[in-house]
């Protein structure tokens, strides 16, 4: 059974008024039943907690709510930086395939969960890094949803190697490559008619983007493997974008390399969700 939580921090989507109101809300909310609260310093205005820049926001946290959509938390997975620190994803919107948690249920679910009553599903993550030419990586970011290689909107397309570990796949003549964990399965890598992974498995999606070649289909591969994508044309606008938060362009000879992180991001499961209704309710699956 976890631990009963006290430091909290909250991390709410800052372009979301409803989501900011509620954060206020639930900082009086949690100050009144004796937990410390804790925000990250980019917040405007004053609020009813300490902020803290996220180097110390999440050495000092043990539990984080989110408030917003998947892609808040994929910000909040990253301010954490590895540390294993469960995190509650409140959904301000439709159901999100991570934020689990609906507003209406905020409350009372929080409250069996700073408890300890809650279980968490755990997620894994990629580590991605950009090598150009033999110096040390110009980035090196770890990843929960995807890391993206493709061309700009006015660019040719592109060709792009990919290889693991260090054998030749395949070389490929397309719009971009995307390699997914199997969270991330559900997000870009689908629309490029990539499998859907059960998040509990420990798997890697490569999905090309409208491949050249249409034989050239998403595989799957074991966790263990070292994947590299190599920029073999010179053809414009190519761009490295992980998790859809930080992108950077690249050079012809640039090689992507990307591995299991050793960490993991720990997900609050909703108790009245299940995986298969969450397919059902973002897909629509079973409708007409």
């Amino acid at each position: 059974m976890p631990e009963r939580h006290h430091r909290v921090g909250i991390v709410p989507r800052l372009s979301h008024q409803a989501a900011l109101d509620a954060a206020r809300d639930l900082c009086r909310w949690l100050t009144a039943r004796g937990r410390e609260v804790y925000l990250e310093a980019t917040l405007e205005g004053d609020w009813p907690g300490t902020k803290l820049p996220p180097e110390k926001l999440r050495e000092t946290i043990d539990f984080l709510v989110v408030l917003g959509g998947d892609g808040t938390l994929i910000h909040a997975a990253s301010v954490l930086a590895g540390r294993p620190v469960p995190i509650f994803g409140v959904n301000m919107g439709s159901l999100g395939f991570m934020t689990e948690i609906p507003v209406a249920e905020m409350y009372p679910t929080l409250e069996d969960a700073l408890e300890g009553r809650y279980s968490v599903s755990e997620r894994m993550k990629l580590e991605a890094a950009l090598h150009r030419g033999d110096g040390p990586p110009l980035v090196r970011q770890q990843v929960l949803n995807d890391v993206v290689i493709s061309k700009g909107a006015l660019a040719r397309i592109a060709d792009l190697e990919v290889t693991i570990d260090g054998r030749l796949v395949s070389l490929y003549k397309a719009d971009g490559i995307i390699v997914a964990t199997p969270t991330g399965s559900t997000a870009y890598s689908l629309s490029a008619d990539g499998p859907i992974l059960h998040p509990a498995l420990e798997a890697v999606v490569i999905s090309p983007i409208c491949p050249h070649t249409l034989t050239q289909r998403p595989i799957v591969m074991p966790p263990d493997k070292a994947i590299q994508v190599t920029l073999i044309s010179d053809n414009g606008e190519v761009y490295l974008t992980l998790d859809g938060q930080s992108g950077l362009r690249l050079e012809r000879g640039d090689r992507v390399e990307v591995v299991r992180s050793e960490d993991r991001v720990l997900l609050v499961h909703n108790p009245r969700l299940d995986y298969f209704s969450i397919l059902r309710a973002k897909l629509r699956w079973g409708e007409r």
